[in-house]
């Protein structure tokens, strides 16, 4: 397992950052009235309010957010306020080092999963895959989904069942591994650079949104050909939502296509988590050891944070 960021307490100071593009700024100032309710301070980074085309200002001002908050002895988490695109382009700005050293929480999704892997990579500490907090100022936003950010102030095992959602085995059997992934998007453009993920002996999660059956495919098979999937223990398949088959397509549902690649693997896999791009958002701890119990659809999750 990864080495634990502390846990936070009330009264701490987080850091808020856009490392991707810019944030709806009336939800997210919704989500600051949230964190006022957990008992936090924040400091919002430079590029929160900056534009630059897609993305909250440029590369170098995005990075430079992104390291003054690892930085600050005094931040103690830094939450990300939006996602969208862009997060890869700063991934080799960073100093990693600096981050194992002062080790604390980070949290994000969707496209921040491209930095999920990197500082998994480089700094060997958990992060976690939560909704970004733009998402939190939703109208839709359900309490479970704000209940994730507890796990941040003390040590709790997480337990996921179909008391939460209804799940789908894919391939029985149980695994225990350290878990890895996120978006499935963002996986794939991982290969080939210094920050590929490393799926030997992990439990893969994988989620996204607004893809065509082919083109969700068309990442697998990716996947599949640089060998991700030969050393994988198991298989957590998150929410794939926006969902936009084209209308000439006879295309299969997307069990039938996660089945094509995942049945014949002979390791637990699992459909139908609340994990992505969904409601509720069950924010995770990346890096930690799991257990993924396909007969019994259950994913137990150790702690992310000590």
């Amino acid at each position: 397992m990864k080495r634990r960021p502390p846990r936070l307490h009330k009264g701490d100071t987080v850091g808020i950052i856009a490392p991707s593009s810019p944030p709806n700024i009336e939800r997210l100032t919704k989500a600051l009235d949230f964190l006022d309710e957990l008992g936090l301070h924040y400091v919002l980074g430079n590029t929160v309010q900056l534009h630059n085309h897609y993305l909250a200002g440029t590369d170098q001002e995005r990075a430079q957010d992104l390291q003054e908050m690892i930085e600050d002895p005094t931040i103690k988490a830094i939450f990300c306020a939006s996602a969208g695109f862009g997060a890869a382009r700063i991934a080799d700005k960073i100093d990693y080092l600096l981050l194992e050293e002062n080790p604390k929480i980070f949290w994000g999704f969707s496209d921040i999963t491209f930095l999920h892997t990197a500082i998994g990579m480089f700094s060997d500490i958990v992060t976690f895959h939560g909704p970004t907090l733009s998402s939190i100022g939703r109208e839709n936003v359900t309490e479970r989904t704000k209940h994730m950010f507890e796990q941040l102030f003390q040590p709790a095992e997480i337990h996921y069942d179909e008391s939460i959602s209804p799940l789908t085995t894919i391939c029985g059997g149980a695994a225990r591994g350290e878990i890895t992934g996120g978006n499935l998007t963002l996986i794939a453009n991982s290969l080939g650079t210094k920050f590929e993920i490393d799926t030997a002996g992990k439990i893969l999660l994988i989620e996204d949104i607004g893809l065509e059956p082919a083109q969700i495919d068309g990442l697998l098979n990716q996947l599949r050909q640089a060998r991700k999937f030969e050393q994988v223990k198991g298989i957590v398949i998150g929410e794939f939502t926006e969902i936009h088959p084209r209308e000439y397509e006879d295309s299969p549902s997307l069990d039938e296509l996660f089945e094509s690649y995942f049945k014949d693997l002979n390791i637990p896999a699992v459909s139908g988590f609340k994990i992505g791009h969904c409601e509720p958002n069950v924010g995770i701890p990346l890096g930690v050891d799991v257990l993924l119990d396909a007969e019994n659809k259950d994913l137990a999750i150790l702690p992310g944070v000590e």
